[in-house]
C-alpha cells in the first residue's frame, strides 16, 4: 500500500523539508534544552518518563507524525480473531504526512502481557510509512525489528500478542506521562521521545545551535588551567544573560 495520492489531513502542517532534517539530526535532550527555552510549556511536560524506554539505542534519531490508537490486550478475550486481520484505521494513518510514527496506548490494566507490534505488523506499518512505534505496552520479535530498522519505544517485551484489538483511532492517548494527539510531531532517540511544539518548531535548530555555542564556553573555561569558581560565576552570568540556558 503506498500514499502518493494521500493529503495530510486537515489541522496537520508539515514542518519544512529543511527544518525536518535539521531536527531529525538533533538529540533530544538537546531538542529538550530548546524547547524549555522557549517556555512555550512546562519544564516537566511533553516528553514520555523513564517508563518508555528507546529498545533500539545505536538506530539514528526517530522523526516523524504520531498516529494514535488505543488497544486492549486482555479483556475482552477475543477468540478467533487477530490484530492483523485488518487495517481498517489505514486511511486515517494515510492522511497524515510521512513519515508516521504509531503511537499505541494499550488501555489494559496489565498491558505487560501482550505485544501489538511484532515482525509481521512492523513490515505492514513500514510499508505504511511508518518508522516506528511508541506504546506503553509490549513489543516482540526484536531482532526483526531491528533488521527493519523499524525504531520502538516500550515499556515492556512480551512474547505473545494475547488478545490484542484495536479499540479506536485518532483518538488522544497517555504514553509514559506524555500526552499525545493525532498528527504530533515527535522526536526520539535512547534519551527518550518526547513531542515538539509545532509552534517553534522551525526555531529549534536554531536555538539549539546557541545552546551548543554556550555550553561549549563553559565546557572549555571548566577543561582550562585558569579554570576558578569565580571565573565559573562570571562566565555564568554573562551566558544566562544572553539567553537563559535550562538548569
Amino acid at each position: 500500500m503506498t500514499d502518493s495520492a494521500s493529503q495530510p489531513m486537515p489541522g496537520v502542517d508539515p514542518v519544512a523539508p529543511a527544518a525536518f532534517q535539521a531536527l531529525q539530526a538533533l538529540d533530544t535532550c538537546s531538542l529538550a534544552n530548546a524547547i524549555e527555552a522557549t517556555g512555550v510549556r512546562l519544564r516537566d511536560e511533553g516528553y514520555a518518563d523513564a517508563t518508555v524506554r528507546c529498545l533500539f539505542p545505536d538506530l539514528p534519531p526517530l522523526l516523524g507524525y504520531a498516529f494514535t490508537l488505543r488497544v486492549s490486550t486482555t479483556h475482552p478475550k477475543v477468540a478467533g480473531v487477530r490484530h492483523v486481520d485488518h487495517v481498517d484505521w489505514a486511511p486515517q494513518l494515510l492522511a497524515l504526512p510521512a513519515p508516521r510514527i504509531l503511537v499505541v496506548q494499550d488501555v489494559t490494566s496489565d498491558p505487560h502481557t501482550g505485544s501489538f507490534l511484532g515482525e509481521v505488523h512492523a513490515n505492514i506499518c513500514q510499508a505504511m510509512g511508518c518508522a516506528g512505534l511508541v506504546t506503553n505496552g509490549a513489543v516482540r520479535d526484536l531482532p526483526a525489528l531491528r533488521t527493519l530498522g523499524f525504531q520502538a519505544f516500550a515499556t515492556f517485551v512480551s512474547v505473545s500478542h494475547a488478545y490484542v484489538h484495536v479499540i479506536e483511532a485518532g483518538c488522544p492517548v497517555q504514553i509514559g506521562g506524555m500526552t499525545v494527539r493525532n498528527g504530533d510531531l515527535l522526536h526520539g532517540d535512547r534519551h527518550g521521545v518526547l513531542c515538539v511544539p509545532a509552534s517553534v518548531a522551525a526555531a529549534l535548530p536554531d536555538i539549539v545551535r546557541e545552546q551548543k555555542a554556550q555550553e561549549r564556553r563553559i565546557i572549555d573555561f571548566c577543561r582550562s588551567p585558569g579554570f576558578t569558581v569565580e571565573g565559573l560565576a562570571a562566565l555564568l552570568q554573562q551566558v544566562q544573560s544572553q539567553r537563559p540556558l535550562p538548569e
